[in-house]
């Protein structure tokens, strides 16, 4: 599944060293639970995209509604304020066939570079240094995924 969570406004940037480390705790302790998993993901100023998997609707709940609780915790402690972090519930699409995912994990991982906030290669907000699937320019994550 393709998720979206969107950050109320105002708050600060997730696209800075310390709400991004803040982040990746969150999601090492939150990645896969309740037969929950997530696999890549993407921050941009206001928002962030995650690729994951669930077994079914419950699952995908309970394990969203963990990270999402792991996320805010994380980013309120890091800008050391209280209150809601996220506008609203996640939004998800569920990707039917291996082409959308295809589609997805490229959207997802140069999602940045859409927006016009990365440069080339690889941004430093998302999971792509770790997806081994890039296409041609290995390791540059200049590429789309491979359909492999």
């Amino acid at each position: 599944m393709h998720v979206t969570l969107r950050l109320c406004s105002p708050l600060p940037s997730l696209r800075r060293p310390g709400p991004a480390l803040a982040l990746r705790a969150a999601f090492a302790a939150g990645k896969e639970r309740f037969g929950f998993r997530l696999l890549h993901y993407s921050l941009l100023a206001n928002h962030l995209h995650l690729i994951v998997e669930a077994r079914d609707r419950r699952a995908l709940a309970r394990g969203m509604q963990g990270l999402a609780v792991r996320i805010a915790k994380a980013l309120n402690r890091h800008w050391g304020r209280r209150g809601k972090v996220f506008a609203d519930r996640y939004h998800d699409h569920i990707l039917k066939n291996p082409r959308e995912v295809r589609s997805a994990l490229a959207y997802v991982l140069r999602n940045a570079a859409r927006h016009g906030v990365a440069r080339e290669g690889l941004d430093p907000y998302s999971s792509g240094r770790w997806f081994d699937g890039w296409a041609g320019n290995e390791g540059a994550g200049g590429g789309e995924a491979s359909e492999t």
